[in-house]
């Protein structure tokens, strides 16, 4: 009433005057109740959406929980009050439900993936999906799959060339250096210590050679190397890098170790290049024959017979036949127990080993072939008239080479490799066992 006899005594331009001002503030009104709107759909949008695209833990039982709850998804009706008022909004909620159900299956692949990653195990996709990881490749696997100090470190140019020549794994230049120290230090004269000058060439040479060993080995197996689950991911197998990219690399490093073998005398050039033919055959071995672990065996202990010939010039078969003979053993043992990682897959692909020919057998045949290599170090320090020192080391390292059998579980490749690896200290109390029974003479 009053309001109406309030308008009634305005004057017309004062009317059109509160008319305006009202029109301005509903529209004020309008614009800020949209505004509210937009805000509250954005926010109740993005709630929604975290709750589905949640970052995956990296631990095993997260993941688990994670994939089991995802991999069947509650469906959920979402109402929009606000469909027949605003219709773009409408269709902005329908594309973002279409998106939101997208999104879920592309996560479920990152959770297979990082499954995966993580568990580092199976090779089946169904098993991966499934989250229930088979028995066998819970076995094959370390745990955490771990990036090596070449992705972290080397530009991206040359990670393939470093992972070719295992420079991340260093215990094949071990096995390889070792029997060469040996020999120099049952080469030195009584009372002195071993050359550091021979030792640090057959260092660097160890090195080399077995970088061209590993390439070469690459490039004659890449078909084999693509079906094998431990062997599929090598530079070459993959893809990585091309088989003329590795014929490159291998003249590369045969340049540089013929640098190193023309420090020494002629003798020993002629002794270390008659070794490239155990070289280039052996990654062939497996095809024909059920010992390519001897072959290996003659190839990488020919550092026995070179590094006493770097040092005197000849060679004393009393000496360096029995070290020679007891590495070749030695290999026997730590290579078979290698071999066993690879059984199951040898046997799909065709190849052979002495981890199939002894079978069941396996632990007898590597008591046998420790005790010969043990026997052969005794003799060969027996022709070098060693202290005891040098025959205290044999005990410690008949122990170190005792537990390695008896404890292996052939069953088990992370366990195998283990065993594999610790060998450098086998052939470490060997060396200081020689260098303390030569200095000590």
């Amino acid at each position: 009433m009053i309001h109406s006899r309030y308008w009634r005594s305005l004057t017309p331009k004062r009317r059109a005057l509160s008319c305006r001002s009202h029109r301005r503030r509903c529209s004020l009104q309008q614009f800020l109740s949209k505004m509210a709107f937009f805000g509250l759909f954005r926010v109740s949008r993005r709630l929604l959406r975290s709750s589905v695209s949640a970052t995956p833990s990296s631990s095993f039982a997260v993941l688990q929980s994670q994939h089991k709850s995802l991999s069947n998804p509650v469906t959920t009706h979402y109402s929009n009050p606000f469909t027949k008022c605003y219709p773009l909004c409408n269709y902005n909620y329908q594309v973002w439900s279409k998106g939101k159900e997208l999104h879920q299956d592309k996560f479920l692949g990152g959770v297979g993936w990082n499954y995966r990653l993580v568990g580092g195990i199976s090779s089946s996709s169904s098993s991966i999906m499934e989250g229930k990881p088979k028995k066998d490749d819970e076995e094959k696997s370390d745990g955490v799959k771990k990036a090596s100090w070449i992705d972290l470190y080397l530009p991206e140019e040359v990670r393939g060339y470093a992972k070719l020549a295992r420079l991340d794994k260093p215990i094949g230049t071990w096995l390889l250096a070792w029997p060469c120290m040996w020999s120099i230090a049952l080469a030195a004269d009584p009372g002195s210590l071993p050359s550091f000058k021979y030792m640090a060439l057959f260092g660097c040479g160890a090195l080399l050679l077995r970088g061209a060993g590993c390439t070469i080995n690459d490039l004659l197996d890449q078909d084999i190397d693509t079906k094998v689950d431990r062997t599929r991911l090598r530079p070459i197998a993959s893809g990585l890098l091309t088989p003329f990219q590795g014929i490159q690399f291998l003249g590369l490093q045969l340049l540089l170790g013929l640098g190193i073998l023309l420090q020494l005398n002629n003798y020993s050039r002629v002794l270390g290049a008659s070794s490239l033919l155990l070289v280039f055959s052996y990654p062939l071995m497996k095809r024909f024959t059920f010992w390519p672990q001897a072959f290996l065996g003659l190839t990488i202990n020919w550092g026995a017979l070179l590094g006493w010939t770097a040092v005197k010039g000849n060679i004393e078969p009393a000496i360096v036949l029995p070290l020679y003979l007891s590495g070749v053993c030695w290999t026997l043992v730590y290579d078979t127990i290698y071999a066993h990682q690879d059984k199951e897959d040898d046997v799909k692909v065709g190849v052979k080993s002495t981890a199939l020919r002894f079978g069941d057998n396996t632990k007898l045949w590597l008591t046998g072939f420790g005790t010969a290599s043990m026997g052969c170090l005794a003799l060969s320090g027996l022709s070098a008239d060693l202290g005891w020192q040098y025959y205290a080391s044999l005990a410690a390292a008949s122990g170190q080479l005792g537990w390695q059998i008896g404890t292996a579980d052939l069953s088990s490749g992370p366990d195998c490799s283990r065993k594999f690896v610790s060998n450098k200290w086998f052939g470490a109390i060997i060396f200081s066992g020689v260098v303390l029974g030569r200095s000590f003479q």
